[in-house]
């Protein structure tokens, strides 16, 4: 078992930026990738962005490419999405989650846990 928390969502105006972070706990496998999910308010939970192992080559929906950067530190088991340049579109709960594979995957089926989600609303 592995459990996902994450932390950071709050209410930011347009323009304004913020950090989620996700810090995994538990039962870690040695080679995994992370990503990022959203699912705003009578819509489907949608892919936002992802890092594999190497953390080499991080991929991003096209809504939020040139806005929004993941990071991990592997030492700390933790996945970081910094956001700028926020939109009222991208007001959602923002989901971590964690793949048992070194490759990244657009497609939430592909994660093996998920954590709770953590609100972010942007105002105009």
């Amino acid at each position: 078992q592995v459990q996902l928390v994450e932390s950071g969502g709050g209410l930011v105006q347009a323009g304004g930026s913020l950090r989620l972070s996700c810090a995994a706990s538990g039962t870690i496998p040695s080679f995994y990738s992370m990503g990022w999910f959203r699912q705003a308010p009578g819509r489907e939970r949608e892919f936002v962005a992802a890092t594999g192992w190497s953390s080499s080559s991080p991929i991003y929906a096209d809504s939020v490419k040139g806005r929004f950067t993941i990071s991990r530190d592997t030492a700390k088991n933790t996945v970081y999405l910094q956001m700028n340049s926020l939109k009222p579109e991208d007001t959602a709960v923002y989901y971590c989650a964690i793949r048992y594979y070194r490759s990244v995957s657009y497609y939430a089926n592909d994660y093996n846990y998920w954590g709770q989600g953590t609100q972010v609303t942007v105002s105009s």
